[in-house]
C-alpha cells in the first residue's frame, strides 16, 4: 500500500503482479524458488522480506522517507491487532472476541481524541498503511468466520475507514473480499469450492453508519 500511495502521488512509477502461489509460473520458481509475495523489485534489485521492503523503501524509493514517521504511541497502539484477529478466528470464542473489541475501541479513542483524518495527523503515513489492511481483514473475514462485526458505536473508526475508502492506494491494493477468506481458509486447512473460485470479485467498502449525524 506504501508503493499504491508514492504512485498516486506520482513520486514512482509503478506496476503490481500477481501470482498464485499454488500453481506459479515457471520464471517465478526460477528466480524466487518458495518465496512468497510481496516480493519488491525497483532497478532490478530483488528485495523479498517485508522488513527490507519497508526499509529500502524509507531509504531508497523517492518519497518514500515521508511516509514513516516516529509515533511510539500509536505503533504500540496498533501492534499485535492482526494476531488477536487470527486468534479469533482460531479459537472463536467470546474471549478472543472482546479481547478484540477492546483494541479496536483503544484505535477507536485515539482517533477521537487527535480529531485527524489519520493516525499521525490529516496526511497518511506507513502506521495507515498498516492498520487499514488490518482492519478490512477484521471486517471480512471475522464477519465471514464468526459473525463478528466492528461495533458500530466506534465512530471514530468507522470515520477513518470511510476516509481510507476514499483513497486509490488503498482501493486499487485492497484484496477482493473472496480473496481474504481464501487466505483464512487455506490457513485453516478449509476446502476451497470449485465456484467460489469463479465468483465475481466482491470488495466491502460501505460504511454502516451516518458519519454525518456524528
Amino acid at each position: 500500500m506504501d508503493l499504491y500511495l508514492l504512485a498516486e502521488l506520482k513520486t514512482i512509477s509503478l506496476k503490481v503482479t500477481t501470482v498464485c502461489m499454488q500453481k506459479p509460473p515457471p520464471d517465478f520458481r526460477t528466480n524466487f524458488e518458495a518465496t512468497h509475495p510481496p516480493i519488491l523489485i525497483d532497478n532490478g534489485l530483488a528485495i523479498l522480506e517485508n522488513e527490507k521492503i519497508e526499509r529500502h523503501i524509507m531509504k531508497s524509493v523517492p518519497g518514500g522517507y515521508n511516509l514513516f514517521v516516529q509515533d511510539k504511541e500509536v505503533a504500540t497502539l496498533i501492534e499485535n491487532l492482526y494476531s488477536k484477529l487470527k486468534l479469533m478466528l482460531v479459537k472463536k470464542d467470546e474471549n478472543k472476541n472482546n479481547s478484540l473489541l477492546v483494541h479496536l475501541k483503544k484505535i477507536n479513542d485515539h482517533l477521537a481524541a487527535r480529531g485527524t483524518r489519520f493516525l499521525t495527523g490529516d496526511t497518511m503515513c506507513c502506521f495507515d498503511c498498516e492498520l487499514m489492511p488490518r482492519l478490512q481483514h477484521i471486517r471480512v473475514a471475522g464477519k465471514y468466520f464468526v459473525d463478528f462485526d466492528i461495533p458500530k458505536h466506534l465512530t471514530a473508526l468507522w470515520r477513518y475507514m470511510y476516509h481510507m475508502y476514499q483513497l486509490d492506494a488503498f482501493t486499487q491494493s485492497c484484496p477482493a473480499d473472496q480473496d481474504i477468506i481464501n487466505h483464512y481458509k487455506l490457513q485453516q486447512m478449509l476446502k476451497m469450492k470449485k465456484h467460489e473460485e469463479l465468483e465475481t470479485p466482491t470488495f466491502t467498502t460501505s460504511i454502516p453508519v451516518d458519519l454525518n449525524e456524528q
